[in-house]
Formats: structure tokens, C-alpha cells, sequence
């Protein structure tokens, strides 16, 4: 077996593992691997054709191929090593990785540090529990998003979408402009877990019906897909009898969830948190383990690949004063606790010596009008900030700046969502 040594190891080379790349070696770490199971780099952006990615990062609307070439050309230039189809078998807190690769065989790498970047994926049709026959024209809406945006392969002409994440929405305009009739999209909760500028895009301004409190409750079809039996849902999610209705289709996708990818990350975290399925990091991004960092879709779902590269900066960034300065010590932190309205937050600790604005973001959960989003430390609001609506499918954030915990003697920082 090939042993070999490296000081930054970083798996995954999407969007977070590039950015996090670049700025690892900007801060002047020069020995870095990136491994990607793909014969690409890229990730998920390869397949996103669309627009709207890059306002916040490099202020100009790019695609995803476009956002996604821009780090590859960093990377290019900085001459960042980079495995192609390998895909990492092991992992441990020893920072070893075990790789295969179809040139090298079996590579066993000794890391200083690592950075964990492998992106999410999406939730299958074995997860809902839908009743019927298992005919062909189901899909996920990421794998239909490949099928039509890199294969040049067409999965259907009559078309019902279950849920209404960010993929789904944004499938039911392209299979539209593809020549598709989209019928309708059903979404289980009452409201969309979607951005509300891809529900006015892509649904309202194609007149595609966005059917809320509804799911697809049985499938019909043989061979081939021929039709769905939807219904109403109430407040338990169970369908209400009567609400049933039969929509003839030949192709049904499922936007229905994303999960981050952490087969690898419980090799070594003990401790993962339940509310994103990722592990549990600090305001630098690093784990329960000293030297293993977590960033983008692995750590939690974003929305905006912007989000993703900041924050893998960040832990690039986090990374690199490891391999370069050691362990370093860390004194008294911040817990960040959610408080009502608020799902989740990331990270969840922040180290009480920060000396620089700390970005936190989180999620809300469920759809609130003219509330505002409270911060306190200990008993003392810090914050308080007005937001005409907040809703599940898009992130809010807060940012701590250090003056502001100046004389305060606490240990926790919650964020709720509160009315006046």
C-alpha cells in the first residue's frame, strides 16, 4: 500500500472544497489535495444551467457552470494538486485517509488537517413511502436536471412535481422550456420550501400551479408512469378522504429534501447534529476533532452557493492557521441556543475572543409577517431587526460584532423570532 504525506487534505471538489482550497493556500498553505469522486470539478453546478448564482460573492450574475469555472481557474493557477474519480473509502480522527483511484490503486494519505466538503444529496422515493406500482418516469429532480442539462436526454413530456425545494421549482420551468407540459407542483407543507424569487420565475410567470398542503399519496403504471393520485393533506400530514384527485402523467420528479453527504464525517464525529444531519462546528468550522473542518452542503443545506463559499473561506482559511500555527488552544465559547421560531443555527459555538464581525446563520420554522429576529446574550438583547416576512426556504443570518458583548457576563447567545 502507498503511503504518503500531506498537509491539507480536502475532500470534495464542488463549490465548497474550491473555495476552500483557494483561500487555505492564499494564507500560505502550498501542500494541498483536493479529492473528487467525479471526472470533474465542479459538483452540483456543472448541472445548473440557470442564472443567479455570484450576486453576493462576485457581485455579477453568473450560472452555475460559470460560478463553479471561476474557483476552478483559481485552483488552476494556484496549482492546487487535484484527484479526479477517486473516491475516499475511510477515514479517520487520526486524520488518515484511505483513497482509491483508478491510477494510483490504493493511496493511504496522512493529513495535518482536513476539511470535509463533500455537498449533499437528494432524498429518494424509497424515503416518502409512496403506495403503488414502481413504474419507470419517476425521478429525482437533481437526477432529471442532469438527464436535461448534460445528457441531452428528455425523462418525460407530461409532468408532476412532488415538493418545492429550489430544484424543483427551478425543473418545472425548464422541463417547460424543454416542451413540457408541468401540470402542477404539490407541496406538503403549507408553504414553499423554495425561494421566493424562483416560485415568481419559474411557476408564477408560467402559470404553473403551486399546489400547497398537498402530496402525492399513490402511483399508477405498469411499465411506464401513466398517472398519480394526489390529495390534501391537514395539519398532521395525513391525506383528508374526499380530497383524492387523478392526474394523468408520464414522468413524476421529487424535490422532496436534501441530505448531506456524511457517511465519511460519522467515521469520526461522534456527535452529529440532528437538525442539519452535519456535524457540529464553531464560528472557524471546525469539528468535535482538533484539525477536521466542515463546510458547504455537508455541514448543512444552503440555499445560495454565495452562503457556501463564504463560509468555506472561512474554514479554508481556519484550516490553514492549523496546519501552519498547530493546535491552538481554545479558551471559553459562546452556545449558540435556538430560541422560538428558529429551527436551527450554524455554528453552534462561537469562541468568546473573536475580534472580527461573526456571521451566524439559521433557519426559521415556519412563515412569519412583520416579526423580528431577536438576539440575546444571557438576558440582554443585543439586536432586534424587523423583517417584513421570513420563511424555511431562505437562510437568514445575524452578525455578532464584538462591542456589542462587551460588559455582558453570559455564556449563551440565543436567536429567536419574536413579534413586537
Amino acid at each position: 500500500m502507498n503511503t504518503i504525506n500531506r498537509q491539507l487534505v480536502i475532500i470534495g471538489g464542488g463549490p465548497a472544497g474550491l473555495s476552500a482550497a483557494v483561500a487555505a493556500y492564499d494564507q500560505g498553505v502550498k501542500d494541498i489535495l483536493v479529492i473528487e469522486r467525479d471526472n470533474r470539478l465542479g459538483g452540483i453546478l456543472n448541472q445548473c444551467i440557470h442564472n443567479g448564482f455570484g450576486l453576493t460573492h462576485f457581485k455579477e450574475e453568473l450560472t452555475g457552470p460559470e460560478y463553479a469555472y471561476r474557483f476552478m481557474k483559481m485552483v488552476e493557477e494556484r496549482r492546487i494538486d487535484v484527484w479526479l474519480n477517486s473516491m475516499v473509502i475511510s477515514l479517520t480522527k487520526e486524520k488518515e485517509v484511505s483513497v482509491i483511484n483508478d491510477e494510483k490503486g490504493f493511496v493511504h494519505i496522512q493529513a495535518e488537517a482536513i476539511i470535509l466538503a463533500m455537498g449533499c444529496r437528494e432524498r429518494p422515493r424509497g424515503a416518502l413511502n409512496i403506495a403503488g406500482s414502481r413504474p419507470s418516469g419517476i425521478y429525482t429532480a437533481g437526477t432529471a436536471q442532469r438527464l436535461v442539462n448534460m445528457e441531452g436526454f428528455m425523462p418525460g413530456r407530461e409532468v408532476v412535481i412532488l415538493g418545492s425545494g429550489d430544484i424543483g421549482l427551478i425543473m418545472a420551468r425548464r422541463m417547460t422550456l424543454e416542451g413540457a407540459n408541468v401540470k402542477m407542483v404539490c407541496e406538503l407543507m403549507p408553504y414553499s420550501g423554495g425561494l421566493k424569487r424562483n416560485i415568481v420565475q419559474c411557476l408564477d410567470d408560467f402559470d404553473i400551479p403551486l399546489r400547497l398542503s398537498h402530496t402525492v399519496v399513490s402511483v399508477h403504471g405498469k411499465e411506464r408512469l401513466e398517472g398519480v393520485t394526489i390529495a390534501k393533506v391537514d395539519e398532521n400530514f395525513k391525506a383528508i378522504d374526499g380530497t383524492q384527485e387523478y392526474v394523468e402523467c408520464d414522468t413524476l420528479l421529487l424535490s422532496v429534501g436534501l441530505i448531506p453527504e456524511n457517511e465519511l464525517t460519522r467515521l469520526v464525529i461522534d456527535d452529529m447534529y440532528p437538525m442539519t444531519r452535519g456535524p457540529r462546528v464553531d464560528n472557524n468550522f471546525e469539528t468535535e476533532v482538533d484539525g477536521i473542518f466542515a463546510c458547504g452542503n455537508v455541514l448543512h443545506v444552503h440555499d445560495l452557493v454565495d452562503f457556501v463559499t463564504q463560509e468555506s473561506m472561512i474554514a479554508g482559511k481556519a484550516a490553514a492557521k492549523y496546519v501552519l500555527d498547530g493546535p491552538q488552544t481554545k479558551g471559553e465559547s459562546y452556545d449558540i441556543k435556538t430560541g422560538p421560531g428558529v429551527r436551527y443555527s450554524i455554528p453552534l459555538t462561537v469562541n468568546k475572543d473573536f475580534s472580527t464581525p461573526q456571521t451566524v446563520r439559521f433557519r426559521v420554522k415556519d412563515v412569519y409577517r412583520d416579526a423580528f429576529i431577536s438576539v440575546k446574550v444571557g438576558d440582554k438583547e443585543i439586536q432586534k431587526r424587523k423583517k417584513r416576512v421570513v420563511a424555511p426556504g431562505e437562510m437568514e443570518a445575524v452578525v455578532l460584532v464584538p462591542k456589542q458583548f462587551e460588559n455582558i457576563d453570559a455564556s449563551e447567545i440565543t436567536i429567536s423570532i419574536v413579534g413586537e
